[in-house]
This record gives structure tokens, C-alpha cells and sequence, in this order.
């Protein structure tokens, strides 16, 4: 009986995040035309698309940066008008991007609260005590293997970069998180060390996730659902189980084909 109670509550949760009709228009050019999206509580959800589907478009209007030209954005199920990065963030939606924002001269634990330093009030002084005793936390609690967090950021690996990336995000009390190509540019091992980083993230179900990928085997090693951006639109929308590699392959080459057929 308890059980079926959780199965119901769980039906009905709201949603982490909804878009509704989005479209944006920059000048004759429509980025997105009429997007819809939805993300459910602790999911991981894969996006995909060919460069110019609208991707960067999309993602930055869900963070705030730009906003829509019609429909509407819901988070946890209310109706929201993102107006700036600031209020996104405000509500739980975090990005990071493939530049990271770190700064490479900094610490590790620096990093991890820039912008958001602990002082020693009433003092205008920093608490590094305090800041390094917390990031150590975050870092062992999400199992991301670094030398130091005294260590400069600039003398880690992009994998490890990536990863305090995320820790920052993850601390700063973000509950919605937009990863931008986490794996770009990484070899096979740093690589696996971010899929492993979402793997536990989703298995605590302390964040709903928005993975963009080109390569699509890695979103079937941690995605719930995958999405196919294409021409401002979602065309595509399966749970993975239910997908496969080649199914989506063959979407993408059809697309090609068509475009080439028609030029």
C-alpha cells in the first residue's frame, strides 16, 4: 500500500522544468520555432543536434540569457519569465558551458566559490580556512579525484576541470543543470570520469540534467531520454530504452540526404 502511495506521488510531481511553444527570432533569422521540452524530477535528458539545430539558442533562453519571442517556461510546475541569468539561477537552473568560467590561476577552492567567497565578517576578509575545508567536502562527495585543492586549476586535466565545474554547480544549490557539451575535446578516460560524475548525480537525484551531446553512445550510457533538436524544433523524443544509436543515426543521415536533394 506505501509503495503504491510513492508510485502516485511520483506520478504526479511536477516537472523540473517545461518549455511550451518557444521560439526566438533574431532579426529574419527564427533560432527556434515553437520548442517543446520537458525535463522530469532527478532525469537526466539527453539533447542532440546538428550545429545551427538551435541548441545554444535554447539553452540560453532556459538560463535566462535570452528571452523568448512566444510561449512559455514553466519550472517545478509555475509558470515563470526568466528576464536574466541572475533570476534563472535564483530558481535552481545552472549552466555550464564548454569555457567552464574558471579561472586557471586560481586555486581549486577558489574556484569552487568564486563569487561567492566566505568572509570573516564583520571583517571584509576571506575565510580560505572555511572555503577549503568545504570544497574538500564537495569533491570527496562527488568522488572527483584531484591532486590538491590548493592545486591552480590550470594544471589539471580538462576532465578534472570539467568536473570542479559541475561540483560548483551542483554546491550552489542548482537543482535544474544545462551541461554544454561536457565532453568535447576529451579523451576516453577523462571522458569517462564525467559520464561516472552524471552517473552519480542521477543516481542521487539531487539534479535533473540537460546533457548536450554530439556523440551518441554517450548519451545512452547515462541519459533516461534523448531529444533531437532540428530546424528550431523537437523532432525527436523516446526514452533511451526505447532508442538506439543507429535509430538516431539514421535520422540525422536522412536529414543530409534530404538537404543535399534539395539544394
Amino acid at each position: 500500500m506505501a509503495q503504491n502511495r510513492q508510485e502516485d506521488d511520483a506520478a504526479v510531481a511536477p516537472e523540473a522544468l517545461r518549455a511550451e511553444g518557444i521560439v526566438k527570432r533574431f532579426g529574419a533569422l527564427t533560432a527556434l520555432s515553437g520548442v517543446d521540452l520537458h525535463l522530469q524530477q532527478g532525469e537526466v535528458l539527453g539533447l542532440i543536434g546538428d550545429n545551427g539545430a538551435g541548441k545554444s539558442t535554447l539553452i540560453k533562453t532556459i538560463t535566462g540569457f535570452h528571452r523568448p519571442d512566444e510561449g512559455q517556461m514553466y519550472v517545478d510546475g509555475k509558470p515563470v519569465t526568466l528576464r536574466s541569468v541572475a533570476q534563472a539561477r535564483a530558481l535552481g537552473i545552472e549552466t555550464v558551458f564548454q569555457d567552464l568560467a574558471l579561472i586557471s590561476e586560481l586555486s581549486v577552492y577558489h574556484n569552487m566559490f568564486l563569487n561567492s567567497e566566505l568572509t570573516l565578517k564583520p571583517f571584509p576578509l576571506l575565510n580560505n580556512r572555511k572555503m577549503k575545508e568545504r570544497a574538500k567536502q564537495y569533491i570527496d562527495d562527488m568522488g572527483v579525484n584531484i591532486p590538491s585543492i590548493d592545486t591552480q586549476v590550470g594544471r589539471l586535466s580538462g576532465g578534472q576541470r570539467q568536473a570542479i565545474a559541475v561540483a560548483r554547480s551542483v554546491y550552489s544549490d542548482a537543482r535544474i543543470l544545462l551541461l554544454d557539451e561536457p565532453l568535447a575535446a576529451m579523451g576516453a578516460k577523462e571522458g569517462a570520469m564525467i559520464l561516472d560524475l552524471v552517473q552519480k548525480l542521477k543516481n542521487e537525484g539531487r539534479v535533473s540534467i540537460i546533457l548536450i551531446a554530439h556523440n551518441y553512445s554517450h548519451v545512452f550510457e547515462v541519459c533516461d531520454r534523448v531529444n533531437l533538436l532540428q530546424h528550431g524544433r523537437i523532432s525527436y523524443d523516446k526514452p533511451t530504452s526505447e532508442s538506439s544509436v543507429e535509430e538516431l543515426t539514421e535520422l540525422v543521415v536522412a536529414e543530409y540526404r534530404k538537404a543535399r536533394t534539395t539544394s
